[in-house]
């Protein structure tokens, strides 16, 4: 780290804590060549995702619309909000750990649907409905009994 009082670029860290909520560490340094004492700030560096829409616009990832979504489908259903939270985080979890740079939206409702799945039935079917765009109930009919049939495989 250069020293912002005479730009030697060797320094030893008096002290280091977190800040903001965990996600920077605050570090105190002292400039070995001067004896200065300046603060410096490490936060992880995150690539932004974007998702590519059915229209082929990009917009940037955002999370509070996967949750809205999710919480949504699991309306009057026995889902702790705390395991909408999970499911979220597993997600952004996953897209990040996929290293892409971009993400189609079709692939960010075949996740949420996967782990919705595992969550809640009901709550999955209700998304799922939304997700698809089923126009008729004989379209939701097929999709559930299609879905028995993979169980049952």
């Amino acid at each position: 780290m250069k020293c912002m009082f005479c730009g030697f670029t060797e320094s030893k860290v008096l002290d280091s804590r977190p800040t903001d909520e965990g996600n920077s560490i605050r570090r105190r340094r002292e400039c070995l060549k001067c004896g200065k004492r300046f603060t410096t700030y490490e936060m992880i560096e995150t690539v932004p995702i974007l998702v590519v829409k059915n229209d082929g616009t990009r917009q940037q990832f955002d999370a509070s619309k996967i949750k809205s979504g999710v919480v949504k489908s699991c309306e009057k259903r026995p889902v702790a909000m705390h395991d909408i939270d999970a499911l979220v985080n597993t997600l952004e979890k996953q897209i990040s750990n996929s290293l892409v740079q971009e993400i189609s939206s079709r692939k960010i409702g075949e996740m949420v649907m996967k782990l919705l799945k595992d969550l809640d039935q009901i709550a999955y079917i209700r998304f799922a409905s939304v997700y698809r765009q089923f126009r008729d109930v004989t379209e939701l009919a097929d999709f559930i009994k299609d879905e028995k049939m993979n169980q049952k495989d």
